[in-house]
């Protein structure tokens, strides 16, 4: 199953972790300097949830970001499903 959430979307990323090395200037050195760029990847911090949906009379298992899960709870479990095009 791929990592992405079913309401917004949001899937993995690709960034740089930036290495640097040398003491701080406060501390006494020249200061610090940008060594290398360290490709990552940054993952959406999801969730797998079950949700009741009182319209379908169903449970629905889904697979959530944690920024998902408060628009459900903002919008409404049907309305934002329906939205989003996540119901069968």
């Amino acid at each position: 199953m791929a990592r992405h959430c079913c309401i917004l979307g949001q899937r993995p990323t690709r960034g740089h972790a930036i290495r640097r090395k040398g003491k701080p200037k406060k501390q006494g050195g020249i200061g610090t300097h940008v060594t290398a760029q360290t490709p990552r990847t940054f993952f959406p911090n999801l969730r797998r949830k079950r949700l009741f949906v009182p319209e379908l009379g169903r449970w629905v298992s889904l697979r959530l970001s944690a920024r998902g899960l408060k628009t459900l709870s903002k919008k409404g479990v049907y309305a934002t499903l329906r939205e989003a095009g996540a119901l069968d």
